[in-house]
């Protein structure tokens, strides 16, 4: 899926973000990133560290035959059967049998073809199936998302987001808390694909419901922690930045519950500051307390929050972007008075020429909050 869908709804919502501009990647590109997901999804993490200790002609060996098991471990017994049989007629090739008494001869590769072909067309039609369940996912999440920017009096706020796959895990959202209260919530759900986003449509729900009715960000945090932790699933969480605003003052309340460090982009100011996380995430334990914090943004000053789909993009070399990466870029925009959307691209666009056009192997989010 184009990522473009979810970075930008109906009246240029959500990160009016020009996909081609971003992202034009070779065919060589697409081809190697095809063969590197096919390598990381039949071969564990454990394959991986035992290949990479072999010389090339035992790796090559060794590749082709644990490909080989894993691919039939993950079909049914019965596709399973049909391609070991399909694979045994191919190597029998041209064969004699005795049929009645005479010798007939008989090429039963194109038999093995068959089979094959079979298998081939009912995984497809179970992916196919399935992909249209993910569509009509995909439609429900685009409607949950924000219809537009925000538009908060004395304040500029850009927000985007992409998911690694046709649906994500991540939350960006704005929630009218009340007439003089502004909520800005970017979440992540461990995980990504379609447990993750549905688990994200209840987050985003219940603090939709949440933020009006709880003036302290402390409660808020411990009251969604409770919900999630009683209907959540095991070993899936949350994490989140809430971010209260105030009308024209530049006063910011936040609750960071086990996500990524927001950073503090001061106008002129000489260093970057992180808002670290105060607890855990959503979801991991119950009776959690969270605690609220506050900073105070003069005219000029940013705060950008994103999640680690960002900072986690690798590129061909298996390295990650880092948060490193993204503080220097920060510090050196300090001073160019960019307007959020200005600075929200540009770091973009610098992930897009650090990875070289390669897939996100996590859903990807940034949130801009400026105080004019």
């Amino acid at each position: 899926m184009s990522y473009r869908k979810l970075g930008e709804s109906r009246d240029s919502s959500l990160g009016k973000v020009v996909l081609d501009d971003l992202r034009r990647t070779s065919f060589q590109s697409v081809y190697k990133q095809e063969l590197r997901d096919l390598y990381r999804f039949y071969l564990d993490e454990d394959s991986r560290a035992k290949l990479a200790g072999m010389g090339r002609i035992q790796r090559s060996f060794w590749i082709l035959g644990w490909l080989l098991k894993s691919l039939l471990l993950k079909l049914s017994p019965g596709r399973r059967l049909a391609l070991m049989v399909s694979l045994v007629l191919a190597v029998l090739g041209p064969t004699t049998v005795t049929l009645f008494g005479r010798v007939v001869s008989a090429d039963l590769r194109p038999w093995g073809f068959v089979l094959l072909l079979v298998v081939l067309m009912l995984e497809l039609k179970d992916k196919l199936v399935a992909r249209d369940e993910i569509e009509v996912a995909r439609s429900v999440q685009l409607a949950l998302l924000p219809q537009r920017q925000p538009e908060i009096p004395g304040w500029e706020v850009w927000t985007y987001t992409r998911p690694a796959n046709d649906v994500g895990g991540d939350l960006v959202d704005y929630v009218e808390a009340s007439e003089h209260r502004h909520g800005v919530a970017l979440g992540d759900v461990a995980g990504k694909g379609l447990g993750a986003a549905l688990l994200s449509a209840k987050l985003q729900a219940t603090l939709r419901a949440l933020a009006p009715e709880c003036p302290a960000l402390d409660e808020l945090g411990e009251r969604l922690n409770s919900i999630l932790n009683r209907d959540g699933l095991d070993n899936r969480f949350a994490t989140l930045f809430y971010a209260e605003l105030y009308g024209e003052r530049g006063f910011v309340r936040v609750l960071n519950a086990g996500h990524n460090p927001a950073y503090l982009v001061r106008n002129g100011g000489a260093d970057i500051q992180g808002i670290e996380a105060s607890s855990l995430p959503l979801g991991m334990m119950p009776c959690t307390r969270y605690r609220e914090g506050s900073v105070e943004l003069m005219s000029g000053d940013a705060l950008v929050a994103y999640s680690d789909g960002l900072t986690e993009a690798t590129n061909a070399m298996d390295e990650e972007y880092g948060p490193e990466r993204l503080k220097k870029l920060l510090c050196e925009s300090r001073n160019e008075h960019l307007a959020p959307h200005e600075l929200g691209l540009r770091v973009l666009t610098e992930v897009e020429q650090f990875t070289g056009g390669l897939r996100y192997g996590d859903d990807l989010s940034l949130v801009v909050i400026r105080k004019l």
